[in-house]
């Protein structure tokens, strides 16, 4: 547990949306035709039309790219607080393009995420209360995965929900 910082945090010190394999797709594009549940085409540059995405947050489908925003699942800014503000730029770079687990960038819908926004478990928990645990798990993965602190409202409010996720097993890999 530790205190958060922002200070010195601009979101431009995580370069995101990079082509990290080289293959004329940028991760956006990657976690959006790994994620779809109806292939969208792609054209040219990996332009993405059509396809279809189940935006777990609130347990809807969601037709089309433009309606859905790719989720740090810990935001940047609070990846900063926790800990990243004292990475290189390729850490943060390499956190924000985090293709190497599943759980690190998710397709969901934009309005749900820009709810979210920059928020912890303590602030902010998707719409749909099914999808707590999910939630929970994959945000204290990620924050296990690249080192990151909890600050003390964070670390009460992941305790209390783990407590209704016992059935939940949480696994990583360490990314640093």
């Amino acid at each position: 547990m530790a205190a958060e910082d922002r200070t010195g945090y601009e979101r431009m010190a995580f370069k995101h949306w990079v082509d990290s394999d080289a293959d004329g797709c940028n991760t956006r594009a990657e976690v959006l035709l790994a994620e779809a549940i109806e292939p969208p085409t792609v054209s040219g540059r990996y332009t993405i039309n059509g396809g279809i995405w189940h935006s777990y947050y609130e347990d809807t489908d969601v037709q089309g790219a433009r309606g859905l925003d790719i989720d740090h699942m810990v935001p940047l800014a609070e990846a900063w607080d926790s800990g990243a503000s004292t990475w290189s730029a390729q850490e943060r770079q390499d956190y924000a393009n985090d293709l190497g687990d599943t759980r690190a960038l998710v397709a969901v819908s934009a309005r749900e995420n820009r709810s979210k926004a920059d928020q912890d478990p303590d602030q902010w928990l998707p719409s749909d209360p099914e999808t707590l645990c999910r939630y929970i798990e994959e945000w204290t993965v990620v924050k296990s995965r690249w080192g990151l602190s909890a600050d003390p409202g964070e670390a009460t409010a992941l305790t209390d929900f783990a407590d209704s996720c016992r059935d939940t097993r949480i696994t990583c890999t360490v990314a640093r």
